[in-house]
């Protein structure tokens, strides 16, 4: 176990690039450009500099704060977890509101479904969604279904299971994964992805303060590089509402999660380079997902572009291209494409070429532009 710990925290402290030598931090840069979001201008009150991983701690702080039934388990969670997003929570709510559970990702969703349809609000941490499989009978079998089999006499709404996600740089097949499009495909569930820290903390307290199960997921490669200003009180950002982080006219641009960086970017570059305006919109929640917002954009642009680190085949991405042309096809200039990762196991020193970087982004772009 310490063993683990501390691979955990040199995973951590990889994900920034003041930690790489020079030649690692070029690659990290031609990877993605983290780019900071401002708090809803709805918000008042004081903000506070906090990476994702702090905004994370935020809110689950808050949370149980405000709600005495609030607690949090997982695998070593009671010192701070392996990205240390729980550092400091069992000092403050003790260790019968903070506590560690066995290595058993059945065990620990088995249990945080107990506790919820009891009456209590569980916050489950999966150390790596690569992990989350052993659960997975658990989740979509009883989680997702307490409700509806017990015609609305019992529910698990207030279960939370949080998850790092995602590619970090280094770690290969077994901590690199994007399982999101497994649990979309499960009515019962909400399905979430924060791209950074004013995100995580709202979208966070809306999963826990949810009426049905959530999965959180986080990309871990920002825990530390991902920077905000984030308002230090309690707020919601709504799930099932995707955000428009860029305008544009020519093409429109889909993602979550750290891919929204990379789309960013080659947007950015698309302007620069070839006078091609991108627009660039966050899902936030994959499901159930925001149909209105995506679709007013591809009525406007004509052209849609999805991208996402999980392979292509069975991505996620392909529900929203399908149902863009169902909604949108006589309005479409060009096929939807998908720019996502390859469908081979999550490789190690290919990571580069396994990601859809911005270049592959931009060359989507430039040629759906000439279709």
């Amino acid at each position: 176990m310490a063993s683990l710990v501390r691979w955990g925290q040199r995973l951590s402290a990889g994900c920034s690039t003041r930690t790489l030598s020079n030649s690692a931090r070029r690659q990290a840069d031609a990877a993605f450009k983290y780019y900071p979001s401002e708090a809803p201008p709805s918000l008042s009150g004081s903000t506070k500099k906090m990476n994702l991983c702090q905004a994370i701690n935020s809110a689950m702080d808050v949370a149980m704060e405000n709600d005495s039934s609030a607690i949090l388990f997982g695998e070593d969670v009671a010192f701070g977890g392996v990205f240390r997003c729980s550092e400091g929570l069992q000092d403050r709510y003790g260790k019968h509101r903070v506590f560690n559970t066995p290595l058993c990702e059945q065990g620990i969703i088995g249990f945080g479904i107990g506790a919820a349809v009891m009456g209590s609000t569980a916050i489950a941490e999966i150390q790596f969604a690569d992990y989350i499989f052993p659960a997975f009978d658990q989740l979509v079998n009883e989680a997702a279904k307490y409700r509806y089999r017990s015609g609305d006499l019992f529910n698990c709404g207030a279960l939370t299971v949080r998850a790092s996600w995602g590619a970090v740089g280094h770690g290969a097949l077994y901590h690199s994964q994007s399982p999101e499009a497994y649990f979309a495909h499960t009515p019962g569930l909400k399905v979430v992805v924060p791209r950074g820290p004013v995100q995580a903390k709202g979208l966070l307290l809306s999963c826990i303060r949810s009426p049905d199960p959530c999965i959180f997921f986080e990309p871990k490669v920002l825990y530390r590089q991902a920077v905000d200003e984030v308002p230090e009180g309690d707020y919601e950002i709504p799930l099932s509402k995707a955000d428009v982080i860029r305008e544009g006219s020519d093409v429109t641009l889909i993602g979550y999660g750290t891919q929204l960086h990379v789309l960013h970017k080659a947007a950015e570059e698309a302007q620069e380079k070839h006078n091609i305006s991108c627009e660039v919109i966050d899902l936030q929640t994959i499901m159930p997902f925001d149909e209105e917002t995506l679709i007013k954009s591809a009525m406007k642009t004509g052209r849609v572009i999805v991208s996402h680190e999980a392979p292509l085949t069975g991505g996620f991405g392909a529900e929203i291209a399908a149902t863009i042309q169902e909604k949108c096809f006589l309005h479409l200039e060009a096929p939807v494409q998908r720019v996502c990762g390859w469908d081979t196991p999550f490789p190690h020193v290919f990571e580069r070429f396994y990601v859809p970087s911005k270049w592959r982004c931009l060359e989507a772009i430039k040629a759906i532009v000439k279709y």
